[in-house]
């Protein structure tokens, strides 16, 4: 996909074997889990989303946009992955390869917000 840094991105994760993932056919992504801190940090951002177990929009930027909840600033390469903390929350997560589906290379920060799916 190769997303242009200003572009806002749209994925819906849902909750699925006790982690949170996501499908994105656009990319052929099917049940993409999130590991390694990532799953504790969107547990914090859908905390007032009624029943985002089921299913929520994330919408993830590699540039601030209005109304973002978290920022999340890069640290570390490691295992084709990247590591990325977020001072609001106080927590460091791992996004593995699978971010290279939408970005030639890491960016240096993304910014995210959690919203309920519009019924």
């Amino acid at each position: 996909m190769n997303a242009p840094d200003n572009a806002i991105l749209i994925i819906k994760p849902y909750w699925y074997n006790g982690t949170w993932v996501f499908d994105d056919e656009r990319v052929n992504l099917y049940r993409e889990p999130f590991v390694a801190g990532i799953p504790e940090m969107i547990n914090r951002i859908t905390k007032d989303i009624p029943n985002a177990k089921n299913g929520f929009r994330l919408l993830f930027s590699a540039s601030p946009f209005p109304g973002y909840q978290m920022r999340l600033t890069w640290r570390r390469k490691e295992n084709g992955g990247n590591w990325y903390y977020s001072e609001d929350l106080k927590m460091e997560g791992w996004l593995c390869p699978a971010l290279f589906k939408y970005y030639k290379k890491a960016p240096k920060e993304i910014c995210a917000k959690a919203e309920a799916i519009p019924e």
